[in-house]
């Protein structure tokens, strides 16, 4: 359960999910985001597990701009795929952002 391992986990999801969104629709801002976000993870699992700042910040920011881009559409489509976006934003707000507060409070 190391924070990184998991960081590494929703990159994976999510670049492969934007992947996947371009491969069978040809949708650019699909593999935009998905690579986007999935970078961000990549980048904070990568600094949690080499000890350096900022790696639990950079995994809770791709978890808000997955929620903020992902939650809406759910909402509003009842789709299973913005739904499954967002039940992995979830995971990545409330993992990185208890970590985050736990520092911030301690």
């Amino acid at each position: 359960d190391e924070p990184s391992t998991q960081a590494f986990l929703l990159a994976c999801l999510t670049a492969g999910g934007g992947i996947t969104g371009y491969a069978r629709t040809g949708s650019v801002p699909s593999i935009a985001a998905g690579v986007t976000v999935g970078a961000l993870y990549a980048l904070g699992g990568l600094r949690q597990r080499n000890r350096q700042p900022y790696g639990v910040e950079l995994a809770l920011l791709a978890s808000v701009v997955l929620a903020g881009s992902s939650v809406p559409r759910a909402i509003k489509t009842m789709k299973p795929l913005p739904i499954g976006l967002s039940v992995v934003a979830a995971f990545g707000l409330y993992r990185f952002g208890t970590l985050w507060n736990s520092r911030v409070v301690a």
